[in-house]
């Protein structure tokens, strides 16, 4: 074994590494950081004195001024590591030992010289110790068993790690979807052919009813022309952080053609023209407890319910706090909601050409839910909900009598019009439109429409999961009555000016006695394999029968597709689904429904299409 001779001076590092560990136990503990501190100390130490003793070994010149060991001490007090009485001691009795390191040195140089040119042996003189040397692959060996040791502990401590994401990335994802859809819808050749637009009547200064001075007809529905392979899209895109353990907030972007709330899917083609992107969720959430969660902002149904009440594309706007606790035996859990949504605010500046302006009227829907979940056993759940929809201030009202042919700006209640709507609710003429005195035959009468009836809604939500062949079976119920519902309240709601402008029988009559209506709907729904697919090779297929009378619930907000949307309408559908991939599945359906009531308005739509999220 190759030595050198040095005094016993050269084991001091070893007093300075046990002085030094020792110090550093009696540092008081503050977190991550004193721990990475005695790590890194001892780290250093530790290899200062290999490469000391190493150095000591091969130079033969003159230590430089300032040992490592010497720069170690200064570095750790200045970093506040040491104590600044402790490093000096250290720094004093380090530097002592370099002028010392540096003698022997000098004189282990010519010590060797010497005995080079004797027999080639090695001499050794009264006092010298022999120190082994270290080899390079030793000394990498010691330096990553330290190194390993001290990124582990940053890694689970989570203060540092190699090629890691800062820590607020962790708490921010990304989520999506995209769906592509070939869709055509067939209508039956003796179809009424006067199905009124009402939602694009709607808009604009009105629609004039009177023969003599408007001859042509309001927008009118396509209800005989079949529309065969129509290419649609839907995108989404959302961000949604963990601001802390009990924060959340979210923005999620989606497509659509216009804002209509109960669809986000775009037409494609256009000229090839751009598509447009709207703003779909925006969303704060705070758990006060573990139980309870309020959420304020435009965000996603906090109920449960079908589409037969609420579309899958339908967000909220408002408030909502949410509440789901587990019993003792954690298989049965309650569940509920309580939410606060503005529909509709009346125009700050109504009417604009006035100095007299209207008060605030304002729409409102108030929501109660609550459920049970109960996991029977291993092959069998039940969830149940039963809910109440209050929808204030959305019902017609019929005007203060206005003289618009002298100039007045709209009419007292023009507010009470719907937003949006799509078709199948009783509707009224809301203006009292006083006649021209010099010509009242000749008097333009430019009317909105309204909605005719009430709504304060009961909701009950079924649902069974159980196995069958091996298969996951869902069985869903929902039944829906609007408690509000009175054909005379209706009726008499219309006043002696206004009048009931659809939903008669098929003699298209005009009195109360040839008015059809109803407030209640209901679906059934059997679903059979994977209710939402993800991995290749998941499926299912369902069937399912939908009765939705004409007030039974606001048409503006359900299921866009069943009927071309809104309410009067029942049928069947059938569909299915397949995962061809990871988190892509291709499905198809079909949809067969018809008129409750009134003139015949029969339906089918064909979907086939593509999904993918990520």
């Amino acid at each position: 074994m190759t030595t050198a001779t040095v005094p016993p001076a050269l084991s001091v590092p070893f007093n300075l590494v046990n002085e030094a560990m020792n110090h550093l136990q009696n540092i008081p503990s503050r977190g991550a950081l004193p721990t990475l501190r005695k790590c890194a100390l001892a780290a250093a130490v530790a290899s200062a004195f290999v490469f000391a003793a190493t150095g000591a070994a091969a130079q033969s010149g003159a230590a430089p001024a300032e040992t490592a060991m010497v720069k170690l001490i200064r570095g750790l007090i200045q970093s506040g590591t040491l104590a600044k009485d402790v490093g000096e001691a250290l720094l004093a009795q380090a530097q002592t030992e370099a002028l010392a390191a540096q003698q022997t040195q000098r004189m282990a140089a010519s010590a060797t010289a010497a005995s080079a040119a004797t027999a080639g042996g090695l001499r050794l003189e009264a006092g010298d110790v022999r120190v082994p040397y270290i080899s390079q692959t030793v000394r990498e060996q010691i330096r990553d068993e330290v190194k390993a040791q001290v990124m582990a502990q940053a890694k689970d401590e989570g203060w540092a790690a190699p090629n890691e994401t800062p820590e607020w990335s962790k708490r921010i994802r990304v989520e999506g979807d995209v769906r592509v859809r070939n869709e055509s819808r067939g209508y039956a050749s003796n179809n009424s052919n006067i199905e009124v637009n009402w939602s694009e009547l709607n808009k604009g200064s009105g629609y004039d009813v009177n023969p003599n001075t408007n001859l042509s007809l309001p927008s009118i529905l396509n209800t005989q022309k079949d529309r065969r392979n129509l290419f649609r899209a839907r995108a989404r895109l959302g961000v949604f952080a963990d601001l802390s353990e009990n924060t959340k907030a979210g923005v999620r972007l989606a497509s659509g053609s216009d804002e209509s709330p109960v669809s986000t899917t775009q037409t494609l083609g256009g000229g090839l023209s751009k598509k447009s992107v709207w703003l779909d969720q925006m969303w704060i959430s705070h758990k006060p407890v573990d139980w309870l969660t309020v959420t304020g902002g435009r965000f996603g149904n906090p109920f449960m319910s079908s589409d037969v009440l609420f579309s899958n594309d339908l967000n909220f706007d408002g408030i909502a706090a949410q509440f789901d606790k587990k019993l003792g035996n954690k298989d049965l859990s309650l569940f509920g909601t309580l939410g606060l949504i503005p529909l509709e605010y009346s125009s700050d500046n109504s009417p604009s050409r006035s100095q007299d302006k209207m008060k605030s009227e304002n729409k409102w829907l108030f929501g109660a839910q609550i459920g049970a979940d109960w996991k029977i056993n291993d092959d069998n759940r039940v969830r149940g909900a039963l809910a109440y929809y209050n929808f204030r201030n959305i019902s017609g009202q019929v005007s203060q009598p206005c003289a618009l042919y002298a100039g007045a700006d709209g009419c007292s209640t023009d507010w009470s019009r719907p937003a949006f709507m799509q078709k199948g609710n009783t509707l009224m003429l809301l203006r009292d439109i006083s006649l021209d005195p010099l010509n009242p035959a000749g008097t333009p009468q430019p009317q909105y429409v309204g909605l005719a009836s009430r709504f304060r809604l009961i909701d009950l939500n079924l649902r069974w999961d159980t196995a069958v062949a091996g298969n996951n079976l869902r069985l869903d119920a929902n039944f829906v009555k609007n408690t509000a519902y009175d054909a005379k309240d209706i009726w008499s709601r219309a006043g002696t000016r206004g009048a009931i402008v659809n939903n008669f029988g098929p003699g298209g009559g005009t009195s109360q006695s040839d008015f059809k209506s109803g407030g209640n709907a209901y679906q059934i729904q059997a679903t059979y394999g994977k209710p939402a697919p993800a991995a290749r090779g998941d499926w299912n297929v369902l069937a399912g029968y939908k009765r939705i009378e004409p007030d039974a619930m606001p048409d503006g907000y359900n299921d866009s597709t069943f009927h071309g949307g809104g309410t009067n309408a029942r049928g069947y559908f059938l569909g299915g689904s397949y995962a061809i991939d990871k988190n892509m599945w291709f499905t198809g359906r079909w949809i067969s429904a018809k008129e409750v009531y009134g003139p015949p308005l029969s339906i089918d739509t064909l979907q086939l299409e593509f999904n993918a999220r990520f």
